[in-house]
């Protein structure tokens, strides 16, 4: 499958592969994407809570990484995992970024990574760590691929042989994640009186496999998508009503725990990746 079809785009020296994984993975991750600079520009970026825990297969320099749990020393990372967040970050880069970015769904990564995503909660951890010899293996075999459909095929094999071996989420904890994605205004409570648990046991199991407790979870899916529709152009008042704030007081409160900064400022460029000065420029 090493002629797979892959799309290629350049936003100004950021560079991007794109391939769609094997179907049996498209539950999972929507899409393989590699990427390349072009300059070694060294640069930082703001890391937001997101719907999706990030799998990076760097084939490029190590990225220095600030988690939101201030239990967790900032420090590089080579091809890393980052759990889900209820918080913001950073990552710095000294540029010359090159390699394969996965954002695959809480439940997929239980399953993929075959540990529980509590352990990850607001932190990251290194590949091989959780992997060990096949982590190091795996990205060897991406850096020698010779395309990147190829490199997107070993991916395709790598991954389907986690997701035959890997453990199988509960089905109620399946089922209170696809409520909580689908209705923005679920209650714990609610999801528990759905699968039949309690909710102490619900929200066990829940943030065991998935990460976040399901209210927290709830408020992170409710925050991305408050995020689209701001990056979307829709005003700060009509994202509140459209996502279930109380009101826009609500949600400026929410971007401020979350994200660390108001909507205006967010969505004005702290999105953005920005170009860190060298002591010969200051």
């Amino acid at each position: 499958m090493s002629d797979r079809p892959v799309e290629f785009s350049d936003r100004g020296g950021w560079c991007l592969a794109r391939g769609r994984p094997h179907p049996a993975l498209r539950p999972f991750l929507r899409a393989y994407d590699g990427y390349w600079e072009t300059e070694a520009v060294p640069s930082r970026m703001r890391t937001l809570p997101t719907r999706t825990t990030v799998m990076i297969l760097n084939l490029g320099p190590p990225l220095h990484l600030e988690v939101p749990d201030p239990g967790v020393a900032d420090r590089a990372y080579g091809s890393f995992v980052a759990g889900m967040h209820d918080g913001h970050g950073m990552y710095l880069s000294p540029g010359g970024q090159r390699g394969i970015q996965l954002d695959v769904t809480p439940l997929g990564a239980y399953t993929l990574l075959g540990v529980p995503m509590a352990r990850l909660t607001n932190a990251a951890a290194d590949l091989p760590d959780l992997l060990g010899r096949e982590a190091r293996t795996l990205v060897e075999r991406l850096g020698d691929a010779p395309t990147w459909g190829a490199r997107f095929a070993i991916l395709d094999a790598f991954l389907l042989r986690r997701l035959d071996a890997g453990p199988a989420p509960d089905r109620e904890v399946v089922r209170a994640w696809r409520l909580l994605d689908g209705d923005r205004a679920v209650s714990v409570a609610d999801l528990a009186a759905d699968v039949g648990w309690s909710r102490k046991h619900l929200t066990h199991r829940f943030r065991e496999q998935a990460g976040l407790p399901p209210k927290v979870m709830g408020r992170v899916l409710r925050f991305q998508r408050a995020v689209g529709l701001l990056l979307g152009g829709a005003g700060i008042a009509e994202a509140a009503f459209a996502c279930g704030y109380y009101d826009q007081a609500h949600l400026n409160r929410d971007f401020r725990t979350l994200s660390g900064c108001t909507p205006t400022e967010l969505i004005g460029g702290q999105l953005e990746q920005q170009r860190v000065s060298t002591p010969a420029e200051a």
